[in-house]
């Protein structure tokens, strides 16, 4: 079965940094995009950031100069490094991971358990 891990999560002081990290493991074949989401209490799950195997990123409005998102494609882990951080940034952040676990299967998406950002002063 493929996991995704998440670590990195925490309550912030409004200004601070977070380096949020996201580990697959278990049998996964491939993966190509890699992002980040999150989910503010009663809202829709929203993108943060994603990142191609390439390297190539995109980031929604919000975060856009205060976060950062990279990928090691050796450890099949993505990084989110958050700077700047703000009261609205608060929520659950979830990993993702579009892969499959064998030639035979179907591309889909795979998703963290969620790590808690709390920035409050």
């Amino acid at each position: 079965q493929v996991q995704l891990v998440e670590s990195g999560g925490g309550l912030v002081q409004p200004g601070g940094s977070l380096r949020l990290s996201c580990a697959a493991s278990g049998r996964i074949l491939f993966i190509n995009t890699m992002g980040w989401f999150r989910q503010h209490p009663g809202k829709e799950r929203e993108l943060v950031a994603t990142i191609t195997r390439g390297g190539s990123t995109n980031y929604v409005d919000s975060v856009k100069g205060r976060f950062s998102i990279s990928r090691d494609n050796a450890k099949n882990t993505v990084y989110l490094q958050m700077n700047i951080l703000k009261p609205e940034d608060t929520a659950v952040y979830f990993c993702n991971a579009n892969g499959r676990s064998s030639i035979y299967d179907a591309w889909r998406d795979y998703w963290g358990q969620g790590t808690q950002v709390t920035v409050s002063s």
